[in-house]
């Protein structure tokens, strides 16, 4: 039996580099041995981008990419497909730790220097994978056609009728008509389960692929292949991927399914962050929500739209501000001058920036979730200040802090007091 497990083997290996692909990327891949709580969350993205397909695999068999069917293929699935009540909470719920875990994996970058050399371009193909998961859950968000989807797409796409020139174009081109409508839908749809998640992958795997061409960063931001065996060339501070850190990412895997499950049976909606109330009912153009706002994971981006005012009544400063604030991700290897990679060497100018980034963060997600009306009632507890009420003021000073934090980068990572930085990395 032995034997014949092997003669296929070598058969499979004669057509297809299996086995060695199985050396380079698992068995024979050495990651530094001082991996810790942060870097479950780069295997914990792939589980839940393959929860992710799965789920919508499933879901597409009963769905009606068409307007006077989109919602009620959704009720159907939710009520009379077996099983179909959990695959589209699965997914709804997938979304939302899709940048749960996107967002951690982005901060232990922020953490331990992981957009710097010689791991730039791996640190560009995941802003590429943000890009393009920002587009897969705005195409999807759509597809429900409920209230706020509808709605939320229609401001959305209006956004872009901002930019000069060619604005109304390219808002008409996505909308397919004159219109958020059925075509709207279609293409939505083609984009969502065809064109991106193609694109998405391509990007995983070139993400994985340049990875383990270059080795992983560590806590201790120190290149592990620097220091070999002469004998055998390992590194002396790695340990082989598998079965080192497949048994710890199996550990990870096992916690976080615990906390996704118990999203999908007991909240589901999440109060509202997950699910908005609204989208559970029909799209009606005729009525408009009173209060229309993203999902969670883009309300930081929407209060930097929201703060900037609009000059001769147009929004193109505050789109180009909400786009910058995603893209200026990609500048970060060029922009940080630190001769150390690791916060745990960097001084506490960065500590404190980092601090202020994270608090500008949390703090514009918060009052993106937040009414219009909600922003003029904590207005009434203070004057006007500038023609601006206090909670515009409020985001206008994170938003600040915000773009300040990769601005000022090259003046304040360079001009920081650093910490001597061990040959070997520590335990």
């Amino acid at each position: 039996m032995k034997n014949c497990m092997k003669c296929m083997l070598d058969w499979v290996d004669a057509r297809f580099p299996l086995t060695s692909n199985w050396k380079t990327h698992l068995s024979e891949y050495y990651a530094p041995k001082n991996f810790n709580f942060w870097y479950y969350f780069g295997s914990l993205a792939l589980l839940v981008l393959v929860i992710q397909i799965v789920t919508g695999i499933f879901l597409t068999m009963h769905y009606k990419p068409e307007a006077t069917m989109a919602f009620s293929s959704v009720e159907y699935i939710m009520r009379d497909v077996t099983g179909g009540w959990i695959i589209r909470y699965m997914h709804s719920t997938g979304a939302s730790m899709f940048f749960v875990v996107v967002y951690m994996h982005m901060f232990r970058g922020l953490l331990y220097g992981s957009h710097r050399n010689p791991r730039e371009l791996i640190w560009l193909f995941g802003v590429g994978i943000f890009l393009c998961l920002m587009g897969e859950a705005f195409f999807g968000y759509l597809l429900p056609w409920g209230q706020m989807s509808y709605w939320g797409a229609q401001v959305i796409i209006n956004l872009f009728t901002s930019i000069p020139f060619v604005g109304p174009d390219i808002s008409e081109w996505l909308r397919g008509d004159y219109v958020v409508s059925d075509a709207t839908l279609n293409r939505f749809f083609a984009f969502h389960v065809i064109a991106l998640p193609l694109v998405l992958l391509g990007l995983v795997v070139a993400h994985i692929i340049a990875l383990h061409e270059v080795g992983s960063n560590n806590p201790d931001g120190i290149e592990i292949k620097a220091k070999k065996d002469p004998k055998t060339h390992i590194p002396l501070d790695g340990i082989p991927f598998h079965p080192y850190y497949t048994v710890k990412d199996i550990m990870g895997v096992v916690v976080f399914l615990i906390v996704f499950a118990s999203v999908v049976f007991f909240a589901p909606e999440m109060g509202g962050y997950f699910l908005e109330a609204n989208n559970f009912i029909p799209a009606n153009p005729l009525v408009t929500p009173p209060h229309i706002a993203p999902v969670w994971y883009f309300t930081p981006y929407y209060s930097i739209l929201r703060a900037v005012p609009p000059i001769l009544n147009s929004q193109f400063p505050g789109v180009v501000a909400m786009g910058a604030s995603v893209v200026i991700f990609a500048f970060l290897p060029w922009l940080d001058r630190s001769p150390v990679k690791s916060i745990r060497y960097r001084g506490p100018l960065y500590k404190r920036w980092l601090a202020a980034f994270v608090v500008s963060f949390l703090v514009l997600g918060y009052l993106g979730t937040e009414p219009s009306n909600v922003w003029g009632q904590f207005a009434a507890s203070m004057p006007i200040i500038g023609g601006a009420d206090r909670a515009t003021v409020v985001a206008r000073f994170f938003m600040a802090i915000y773009f300040a934090f990769f601005l000022l980068m090259p003046w304040y990572s360079k001009r920081d007091t650093t910490k001597p930085v061990p040959e070997r990395v520590t335990a």
